[in-house]
């Protein structure tokens, strides 16, 4: 109550709080620097009862310093992690006043670098994995953002609640699931210490990356079953590429006459030729060493054209026509000439 007091009664006597008084002014009003480094802020004051400054500190320190309304506190080389400075200004009636210096001292990291995922090895489709990324030697910690990515994506974003100021190993971990999509992409993590706002924000620095080899069994391309139609005339590709890793092995089974035929059955198309286009059930297998999968296609006869069936035979009874036409003319003609024939012998005879 005594405090309260005496604030109150400051406050009724003057028309204004100490510290508005004394219009103190910190240049620049945030220190950000890195450890060993120098820094230098201005002190000033604006008031016209000021009778002198001084700034308190464990680098840096003036003292009281009478008659001045400016001061600067020079750091050669900062040395301590936690640094607590202050300016204070002494008005000519005895009131004091004071500005506390925020002043933040940084470390980049040692080193950031991420170990093979673990358990190591060629990842398998569906199973988890834990990643590590590992920060060594940064101050403060909590201004440190870890990002992970992946090719091109940035896939999760770790920050960290640490109240030490001093220089600490940090570790960011992250579980993945392993996905097909994901092989061939690399991986890394990159460290950085972001005062923003106020303060700068420091180049990243990066792990080395690791390929993502995904283990995964085989799919087929296009749909996994299909009725395919004998044409009349060409071939029957029957289309059978499926995707995995490792990449896929093939057999076929086919109706016994085309089986006998098939030579190369490891292959992932099976060409049937019109010689081999039989009717019936083929069957392709694709397989590795994460599973195997079966695709069916059915080949059956295209059915007949029936105007085109239509006008075959109707060019082949027009040309029997035509013949039959042609035929009974050349025996009429035949037989004409053999009864003029036996009209002159005769009539020869009479004479």
């Amino acid at each position: 109550m005594m405090w309260l007091f005496v604030l109150g009664g400051l406050i009724a006597s003057t028309g204004s709080p100490v510290s508005a008084r004394c219009q103190i002014e910190l240049s620049p009003p945030k220190v950000v620097v890195e450890y060993g480094d120098p820094f230098s802020v201005n002190c000033s004051s604006s008031s016209d009862h000021i009778e002198g400054m001084g700034w308190e500190s464990p680098e840096g320190g003036t003292g009281f310093m009478n008659g001045v309304s400016s001061l600067p506190l020079d750091v050669d080389s900062i040395a301590l992690w936690s640094i607590n400075a202050q300016c204070y200004v002494t008005l000519s009636d005895g009131q004091q006043c004071t500005e506390r210096l925020p002043v933040t001292v940084y470390k980049t990291p040692d080193s950031v670098s991420m170990p093979q995922p673990s358990p190591t090895g060629p990842m398998v489709e569906g199973q988890k994995y834990r990643v590590q990324c590992a920060v060594a030697e940064v101050a403060p910690a909590r201004h440190l953002v870890v990002q992970w990515h992946k090719g091109d994506e940035i896939f999760s974003v770790d920050e960290f609640n640490v109240s030490s100021v001093s220089p600490l190993n940090v570790s960011s971990v992250r579980e993945l699931t392993a996905h097909r999509d994901d092989s061939g992409t690399r991986i890394w993590c990159e460290a950085m210490l972001n005062f923003l706002p106020a303060g700068p924000q420091l180049p990243p620095m990066q792990s080395k990356s690791h390929e993502v080899i995904v283990l995964y069994p085989p799919t087929f391309d296009e749909l996994e079953n299909e009725t395919l139609k004998v044409p009349a005339d060409g071939e029957v590709i029957l289309n059978c590429n499926a995707t995995g890793n490792p990449m896929p092995a093939y057999s076929w089974r086919c109706p016994q006459p085309v089986q006998q035929m098939v030579k190369q059955e490891s292959e992932n198309q099976l060409i049937l030729t019109r010689l081999l286009q039989l009717p019936g059930t083929y069957t392709c297998t694709a397989s590795n060493t994460q599973g195997n999968t079966t695709k069916y296609f059915t080949v059956v006869e295209a059915p007949r054209d029936r105007s085109t069936f239509a006008a075959i035979v109707g060019v082949i009874a027009f040309l029997g026509v035509a013949f039959l036409l042609a035929a009974a003319g050349s025996c009429f003609q035949r037989r004409k000439a053999l009864h003029a024939k036996v009209e002159s012998s005769a009539l020869a005879t009479r004479r």
